[in-house]
């Protein structure tokens, strides 16, 4: 798709027209305006910090959104990289839909495998679903603390939830909601467990690459561009 819209963009510097299907879906530079605001606000990203991650500023990115400045061939990969994205997804949203489904592959970690079910978070959050084997975990002697909350739902076995001083274990078909400014973790209790979970854009950028232990130590290895949470 990329080299077909170069192609077209190269000809003549102006956007290939897509014709409009009476609702007023505008031009193909508009879709692509419409999916770049998109793409920020499910994100939950301020155009502060999307400006300044594709080096420009905040004024030419809120131009560019409004339609009061001309989207130049040399924007899109800088707007692409900073939304996480390539530039053909990026170009998709001015094309054909893109299809709603996420296929992302697994991640195995020691004593876990996730699968993200989010592509970037939608309005800044992630969710997974995390299969722990079964091996014996253990919190970490200093448990992790951050902003956010987080949200846990088991679909079967018994997981260990460890707050501050307190423990719990929650049973398939119960969930926990709790804030992540406690100490906290969790992992398998005596056995296989299988979880969802929502993680807050806090946490999911607070502990990148922390493993403690086979459980899950405040979103191990979480971060924005669908790296896989390696523990809490």
């Amino acid at each position: 798709m990329l080299a077909t819209w170069l192609a077209m963009l190269a000809k003549d510097g102006r956007w290939p027209e897509r014709a409009t299907d009476g609702e007023g879906d505008g031009s193909t530079e508009e879709r692509v305006r419409r999916r770049l605001r998109e793409l920020r606000l499910e994100q939950g990203r301020t155009q502060d910090d999307v400006a300044a991650a594709a080096h420009l500023s905040t004024s030419t990115l809120s131009r560019l959104e409004a339609g009061k400045r001309r989207l130049a061939l040399d924007h899109l990969p800088a707007l692409a990289g900073a939304l996480g994205v390539s530039v053909d997804e990026l170009l998709a949203g001015a094309a054909d839909p893109v299809d709603p489904r996420v296929d992302l592959p697994p991640i195995e970690w020691p004593g876990h495998t996730r699968w993200p079910l989010s592509r970037r978070g939608f309005a800044g959050v992630q969710a997974h679903r995390i299969r722990f084997d079964g091996a014996n975990a253990e919190p970490p002697a200093e448990l992790p603390v951050h902003e956010g909350r987080d949200w846990l739902y088991v679909l079967r076995g018994r997981l260990r939830l460890v707050l501050g001083e307190h423990e719990h274990v929650l049973r398939t078909g119960e969930a926990a909601e709790f804030s992540t400014l406690q100490p906290h973790w969790f992992g398998p209790l005596d056995g296989p467990v299988e979880i969802l979970t929502i993680f807050g854009v806090d946490g999911v950028h607070a502990h990148d690459g922390v493993h403690a232990h086979d459980g899950v130590h405040a979103h191990d290895g979480a971060h924005a561009h669908d790296e896989a949470h390696d523990g809490r």
